[in-house]
């Protein structure tokens, strides 16, 4: 019988990703100085006001308070009626050094036997649903989303746009698990006051999602993913009515409460550890990146069509404690999830040293990585510049999201005989 399944994306000035990418950005700040950095840093922010909190052992001096402003400013909060503005907001840091308790689990003689950061258990997913490898009402709710903030910034179609503003997709699925069409959207935006009564500034917003923003997202999907668009889409857009109040002064926001969104929303499984904030050293983090670049490499090199892995760690210990599979009765190979999984532990190192070489995790990469998804990027190569409160500035070539590259396949096919 079909079914439905819904997942949901958040935008860059929803109050969460505000933290987010606050949290991120000073984690690039502090590699660019300082490779070596130990980072865990947390971010609130509300009604004009920034809170940094967490632990952090570095040789870097930051000025903190100017690179939160910097953030805030690029997303969009740069005027006073939104009650949180970048360069009025106040600002607060109560960063403290990293306990020497958890830096002696980590830190080793041997870089090899560096140990996790912390216990826990990661999951990366992949599926042949999209090119990207990523479940489709994910894709589109951020999709969704990414063309929204740029309608915001070209101010010209739509010129009424705030930074806060959320989206969800339902979509239909046969018995066997293909998309079938869209149920229903939803979008929920943020906006300026309109002179015109709340029907008629309700209806000026949906017909421009619907008429606008839409076709946009459609035009840049393959042929048979644009046929699930049809008449019958339920779309909910702005539902409760008028949204002028949103971002920190509609809802306070922290770091790392929009893991879904962060991941694969609401497919395949989730650990329950946040990313942003959080150095490499942290398992949260590299882990379920190392996972999903395994996912998406053995969904590529044919293994299977979709698959769920799993890795856990214990605080201070470099060897995971174990490697679990589940490829949803869809593998390829003639064998077992069991005997899939030896061989997943045979081609990747997943000790957390190997998972930091392996996808350059010691380099400022994160703060693309903090709206939208981390997973299901493109990978690129960029420079970045960060400067100091001394004045010296640092120039930095980087790969972009390299869990994402598909550099795996040949060594997979290999161990798979395909």
């Amino acid at each position: 019988m079909p079914y439905l399944f819904t997942s949901e994306s958040v935008s860059e000035g929803h109050p969460d990703k505000i933290s987010d990418q606050i949290s991120d950005a000073l984690i690039d700040n502090f590699l660019a100085f300082d490779p070596k950095s130990k980072v865990a840093c947390e971010t609130l922010v509300t009604t004009g006001q920034v809170v940094l909190a967490g632990e952090v052992k570095s040789s870097a001096y930051l000025d903190v308070q100017q690179i939160a402003r910097d953030v805030i400013k690029r997303i969009g909060y740069t005027k006073s009626e939104y009650m949180f503005e970048a360069e009025s907001c106040g600002v607060l840091s109560a960063i403290h050094e990293q306990s020497p308790d958890i830096n002696q689990g980590v830190d080793r003689a041997s870089e090899e036997e560096q140990g996790a950061g912390d216990q826990g258990m990661m999951f990366g997913y992949a599926t042949k649903e999209t090119e990207n490898y990523m479940p489709l009402a994910l894709d589109l709710s951020h999709k969704i989303l990414i063309e929204l903030a740029a309608l915001r910034r070209e101010n010209k179609e739509i010129t009424y746009l705030r930074p806060d503003a959320k989206s969800q997709v339902t979509i239909e699925y046969s018995d066997d698990n293909v998309p079938q069409r869209i149920d229903a959207i939803v979008v929920s935006t943020q906006h300026d006051a309109f002179d015109s009564d709340d029907d008629v500034m309700l209806a000026k917003i949906k017909s421009d999602i619907i008429n606008l923003l839409i076709p946009r997202v459609k035009s840049q999907l393959k042929p048979e993913l644009q046929k699930l668009f049809s008449d019958d889409i339920n779309y909910h857009i702005n539902p409760t009515g008028k949204f002028v109040i949103g971002g920190p002064h509609g809802d306070a926001g922290l770091t790392g409460r929009k893991i879904i969104v962060d991941t694969y929303g609401g497919k395949g499984a989730h650990g329950g550890g946040a990313f942003s904030g959080k150095d490499p050293s942290k398992v949260d983090r590299s882990a379920a990146y190392a996972t999903r670049h395994i996912a998406k490499n053995m969904v590529a090199a044919g293994v299977c069509d979709e698959i769920l892995v799993q890795v856990s760690y214990a605080i201070g210990v470099a060897k995971p404690m174990g490697i679990y599979v589940n490829t949803y009765g869809t593998a390829k190979v003639g064998v077992n999830d069991g005997e899939i999984a030896r061989k997943v532990e045979e081609i990747f190192d997943m000790r957390p040293i190997a998972i930091e070489r392996r996808l350059k995790l010691r380099e400022p990469i994160y703060s693309e990585t903090a709206a939208y998804g981390h997973m299901g990027r493109t990978p690129e190569v960029v420079t970045k510049s960060f400067s100091s409160p001394e004045g010296t500035q640092v120039d930095k070539e980087v790969e972009l999201f390299t869990w994402e590259k598909l550099d795996y396949v040949d060594k997979v096919k290999e161990a798979f005989g395909l």
